[in-house]
């Protein structure tokens, strides 16, 4: 299997295991994604980390992800994202749009912070 999927009590933690995220394994992501989010999961932390290549298939999963978790309401977390990964989000224009930090922890930290935030925004 290409990815490793942790189910926590306030999101998923889906680790992409491949170096290229690329038209063979996209499909394949878009379907963890949405499996996850069917499941109850609307904030999905995406650990980039093994991923060293990634085109536009990739992006567009990444951005499916994105769509899924914001139209539940919840936040898609992207983290461990390699340099040359970035670069093509930051040509893409996508960095202003996706929520990335460089470590799980710190994605952790962002979902529980969205969470506290929503909830104060119900307030």
């Amino acid at each position: 299997m290409s990815f490793t999927t942790e189910k926590k009590e306030k999101y998923a933690l889906i680790t992409v295991d491949v170096d290229k995220l690329d038209g063979t394994k996209s499909p394949s992501l878009k379907s963890e994604l949405l499996m996850t989010n069917s499941e109850g999961y609307k904030n999905i932390v995406l650990n980039l980390g093994p991923v060293r290549y990634c085109d536009s298939s990739g992006l567009s999963a990444i951005l499916v992800g994105n769509r899924l978790c914001k139209n539940s309401e919840g936040v898609l977390v992207i983290c461990g994202v390699q340099e040359t990964v970035m670069k093509l989000i930051t040509i893409s224009q996508l960095d202003s749009i996706l929520n990335i930090v460089p470590t799980p922890a710190e994605a952790e930290d962002m979902v529980i912070m969205e969470e506290v935030s929503k909830g104060l925004d119900k307030e």
